[in-house]
């Protein structure tokens, strides 16, 4: 695809500098400068004040025509964007059409007033020790003439009126860099019970058919994913198909809770570098009061995590008032290398049609809004929360996939309290039992990945489906475990291998949340899922 090139023309001070910058960093166009075409072109050394660069500028047009603007362009693959930072005079931009084609080239006039346009150069010179007086900079004839480009301009933005963000949105909307219309690139994992549904399993599987991996949450949620023979890891930041997906941006969203030391170790462990990933500034960052807190009181009264998530999150709701003071990725020193603008991020992998995948934490029946309270986490974990945290709004949704298991889990409590209700709780010798498995392997792996503890355990809650399918409006369903409802179903490679058992219960799960079961895992391991999507 063939690059825009914007020329950028209007009197001094008008702010073409600064929109060609932000040009350069939000939306990746080359910036070529003729203040140093002309400083190339002279025979002096040292930088030319601007009277010189204006005489010096105005000789190159009457021996090149306007062509020497052009020729600082002529290097540039033709696959790239540029934004020349200025023209000023309409013979520059003919030769620039004429070379480019008039599709190709957009012209943009900045102007402010007169008293505007002084007041900006007088504290700009004090800011950068320039020497020319605005008087005698406005008094080159070609400057003079510099409003006539308005007439010709295919863009006109009046800066008095406008911020420098107005200007560049303006700009990148008359160019379609936002994209056109709203395309449906975004696809969204949750999970459907109480967490430890298998989502970081199936998040890696599915990771590599997208350009783009979100996740939102803390470090109350480990998401394990499956590494080979020798073991597994657990992602507790970073979305579990990191290290699957190569070349895919990482972006943790505004609404995600940071826990540093965990999260460095997993960037240090899985060497993501700092163009790779994104951190909204607006993340909040757990204190060790925090994991405190939650230890003398949660932890016991309901089973909480203990990560401090809950805790840190209740301090930025409380704002200015919140002790200590709250913290944000923003103003960590060691976080700020990643901390970039997200949403910008993402708006410009939908303009370049790039795929999202959104990779939710918990599970649904644990949402601080919908879940059995007080046994829940302290954020919305359906679809839409998850959204909300990671600054995608839902007209970007193609499908969500709901993760259920077979036996949903819930995680024990140490102490004497509850971690919630569930509805017809069994052993896991029960389960080993009916589907002929080892009970203390089953014991062994079914323990949290954050708390260690060995999880609570039910028979499959049908209301519980259809109540989250009533909540996230999945368009897929993925079911976890299928190895719990016979160990048969870990040799399965095809759906009709399954146990006739599996597949009856598959068809009512489709029935019940109205989605069909596109994904099964049948055992923690590579081959083990049986992909039967039709997207």
């Amino acid at each position: 695809m063939l690059g825009r090139i914007v020329v950028v023309s209007g009197p001094i001070a008008a702010g073409k500098t600064t929109l060609s910058q932000l040009l350069s960093t939000r939306h990746n166009f080359r910036l070529v400068s003729t203040r140093e075409l002309i400083h190339a072109a002279s025979s002096s050394k040292a930088p030319l004040d601007r009277v010189a660069n204006q005489k010096v500028g105005d000789a190159l047009d009457r021996k090149t025509k306007g062509e020497w603007v052009l020729r600082g362009l002529r290097d540039v693959p033709p696959e790239e964007s540029i934004v020349v930072d200025a023209v000023r005079a309409k013979i520059q931009i003919d030769e620039i059409r004429k070379s480019f084609g008039s599709y190709r080239v957009t012209h943009l006039h900045l102007t402010a007033g007169a008293e505007v346009l002084a007041a900006r150069y007088e504290e700009r010179a004090k800011r950068n020790g320039e020497t020319t007086s605005y008087e005698v900079a406005k008094h080159n004839p070609t400057e003079q003439r510099i409003e006539q480009l308005a007439r010709e301009a295919d863009v006109l933005i009046d800066t008095e009126r406008a911020s420098r963000d107005d200007v560049v949105v303006r700009l990148a909307s008359h160019l379609g860099l936002y994209g056109r219309g709203t395309e449906r690139l975004v696809d969204v994992m949750v999970g459907g019970q109480y967490g430890s549904e298998g989502k970081g399993h199936v998040a890696s599987y599915l990771a590599p058919e997208y350009d783009v991996l979100v996740r939102v949450g803390g470090p109350n949620a480990g998401h394990k994913v499956y590494e080979g023979p020798s073991g597994s890891r657990t992602f507790y930041h970073l979305p579990s198909g990191t290290e699957r997906a190569l070349r895919a941006q990482i972006i943790l969203g505004a609404g995600a809770v940071i826990y540093l030391p965990r999260l460095k170790a997993e960037i240090t462990s899985v060497g993501i570098d700092v163009d790779r990933l994104a951190i909204d500034g607006q993340a909040m960052v757990v204190d060790e009061v925090d994991r405190a807190f939650e230890a003398q009181g949660l932890v016991g009264s309901i089973g909480s995590t203990g990560q401090g998530v809950g805790a840190a999150t209740s301090r930025k709701v409380l704002r200015s008032s919140a002790s200590p003071a709250v913290r944000l990725a923003r103003e960590v020193d060691d976080l700020k290398p990643f901390v970039k603008p997200t949403i910008e991020l993402l708006d410009r992998a939908f303009a370049e049609h790039k795929r999202v995948f959104l990779e939710g934490t918990q599970g649904t029946a644990l949402s601080l809004h919908h879940g059995s309270y007080p046994w829940v986490t302290s954020r919305d974990t359906t679809a839409s929360g998850c959204l909300a945290d990671a600054g995608i709004p839902p007209s970007r949704v193609r499908r969500i996939i709901m993760v259920c298991r077979t036996y949903p889990i819930r995680v024990a409590n140490p102490a004497k309290g509850t971690s919630g209700p569930m509805t017809s709780e069994i052993s896991w010798a029960e389960i080993a039992s009916r589907a002929g498995l080892d009970g203390t392997e089953l014991e062994q792996l079914e323990r949290g990945s954050v708390s260690g503890r060995l999880r609570r355990v039910s028979e499959f809650d049908w209301a519980l489906l259809r109540r989250s399918a009533s909540l996230n409006g999945p368009t897929d369903i993925s079911l976890s475990f299928a190895d719990y409802i016979s160990v048969k179903n870990r040799r399965a490679r095809r759906f009709e291998r399954l146990t006739p058992d599996t597949i009856q219960f598959i068809e009512e799960i489709e029935r019940v949340a109205g989605a069909p079961v596109s994904l099964i895992t049948t055992r923690f391991h590579f081959r083990s899922i049986i992909d039967r999507r039709a997207w």
